[in-house]
């Protein structure tokens, strides 16, 4: 064991003295068995550690308890050894430093660094815990470094995950002193927005109403990607050997899972219960293939047409149908290739590679959309014809009237304006790409044929977001099925038993 530290274990239970209430300690009989040998059953293991002494010379005794065995006692005090043992070649000032870490991970229960890290960073000349920047500090630089590696919408999401939460309520604490007590602190914050925002929504004072309007609340969803954004960051500061930390308490703080939402269909129990209250069952809600079919030929007249009938029925994403261009298109071989996406960033659009690996993809078209845009293509035609020279060539196929491209968000607001003139219940544009899904669920295809066809990175994705759909499509499948064998004598005809 290192020469600046030194342990020990032992046992003890919680007994008292049954006259003066005082702990047994280890006079405890039921410690130990009639051979001497420790009980497995009574008491818990402690340890005593010497922990390196103060840099005023003081010294610093720690004990600590509630271990199962020895040897997870052991093991711990062998960590703290380890960690001395690294410090003692670099003198006594790194000593007395290695000793204010442990003492510090003690205090707080977060779990000790490992021997490498400390190594690295005792290498690096690191010793002294003051040099170590504010978490603000760090955010603004580390995001500054990032910002051209990242794809514009998670510049976009780290930004502001920075700027609205995590320097407000975080950026003034030490990188180093950062604990998970401060950052649940934060998530606690949040919570509470929350719900003044829907105690103010559901007051009857109409001045607290609008108070509060336009105003959203932060689902589990959203504080589990601030969470993300913050365990990035930190554990780039970890990998810093100019960095004295240590330890990322982001990764242990607590949090709703934030599951990905269930898909679910648009049942006529279901229409009618949100006609009566308002109120939608998931929110991710998918439209049964007669509810699509009523979409469709609700927009089958409009300019942005061939892009809502590829995501129905091919379920492309919003910016892949916004980004494709003609030469991906194979109208011959009845394919079209994913290999570009155009992307809504705040109030502007740029084009960008596909969402992950798996959405750049090859999609068979039916003839239906082979038909949809090879009309479309003719309607491009005489609309560039028609403007002349004040068409701007993008070769993509949708555009604006003047051929520039689409903005993304225009998409979005032409669905919502034809779902509601067809009268339906509401669903967002991205639920229409899981309608694509619902429809090749209803058609007899497997869940790896819908991940393929949605360009999904695993195969758990798309189960667990349609293993809803499966069971309320089973009986329309199953009736389907029966529907193709053909029969001269109705069931009901047949003379009883």
């Amino acid at each position: 064991m290192a020469q600046n530290f030194s342990g020990s274990t032992y046992k003890r239970c919680t007994c008292k003295h049954p006259d003066n209430g005082k702990p047994l300690g280890s006079a405890c009989r039921k410690l130990k068995r009639r051979n001497g040998a420790w009980s497995s059953d009574h008491g818990s293991w402690y340890y005593q550690a010497e922990l390196p002494a103060r840099a005023d010379g003081s010294r610093r005794t720690r004990r600590r308890g509630g271990h199962e065995s020895q040897t997870d006692a052991q093991a711990e005090l062998d960590n703290m050894a380890a960690l001395v043992d690294v410090a003692e070649p670099y003198g006594a000032a790194a000593i007395v430093a290695i000793g204010d870490l442990i003492d510090k991970h003690l205090k707080t229960g977060e779990p000790l660094p490992s021997s490498g890290i400390i190594g690295a960073q005792l290498d690096a000349g690191i010793v002294d815990a003051s040099q170590a920047p504010t978490v603000g500090e760090w955010l603004t630089t580390w995001f500054a470094g990032r910002k051209k590696k990242l794809r514009g919408t998670t510049q976009l999401s780290y930004g502001s995950h920075i700027r609205l939460w995590l320097i407000p309520y975080l950026g003034h604490y030490r990188l180093d002193e950062l604990t998970v007590v401060h950052i649940s602190r934060m998530f606690d914050a949040m919570a509470e927005r929350n719900d003044t925002i829907l105690a103010a929504k559901a007051s009857d004072d109409p001045d607290i109403r609008k108070s509060v309007h336009g105003m959203r609340t932060l689902s589990d969803a959203t504080m589990q990607r601030y969470r993300a954004t913050l365990r990035t960051a930190l554990n780039a500061a970890i990998r810093d050997p100019r960095l004295p930390i240590t330890f990322n308490p982001a990764s242990y703080v607590e949090l709703p899972s934030g599951r990905r939402p269930k898909a679910l269909l648009w049942t006529p129990e279901r229409v009618e219960r949100w006609q009566r209250t308002g109120q939608k069952p998931s929110r991710v809600m998918v439209w049964t293939p007669d509810q699509t079919g009523r979409f469709l030929d609700h927009a089958i007249d409009h300019p942005y047409y061939v892009l809502l009938h590829l995501i129905a029925y091919r379920g492309l994403r919003r910016g892949e149908a916004c980004g494709l261009p003609w030469w991906d298109v194979d109208l011959a071989r009845h394919s079209i290739t994913i290999t570009a996406a155009l992307v809504q960033i705040g109030w502007r659009a740029e084009f960008g590679e596909p969402k992950s690996e798996a959405s750049g993809r090859v999609i068979a078209l039916d003839n239906d959309s082979t038909d949809v845009l090879t009309s479309h293509k003719q309607r491009q035609e005489n609309l560039r014809v028609a403007a002349g020279d004040a068409w701007i060539e993008n070769g993509l196929v949708c555009t604006e009237p003047d051929g520039r491209p689409l903005q993304p968000s225009h998409l979005s607001d032409a669905f919502h304006a034809i779902a509601d003139a067809a009268e339906l219940p509401p669903v967002r544009l991205h639920d229409l790409r899981h309608g694509a899904a619902t429809l090749m669920i209803a058609a007899g295809a497997d869940l790896k044929q819908v991940q393929e066809l949605l360009g999904h990175s695993s195969i758990a994705i798309t189960a667990d977001t349609y293993t809803h759909v499966l069971p309320e499509l089973a009986r329309e499948t199953a009736e389907a099925a029966a529907s193709i064998i053909p029969r001269r004598k109705n069931r009901n005809l047949l003379p009883a038993a």
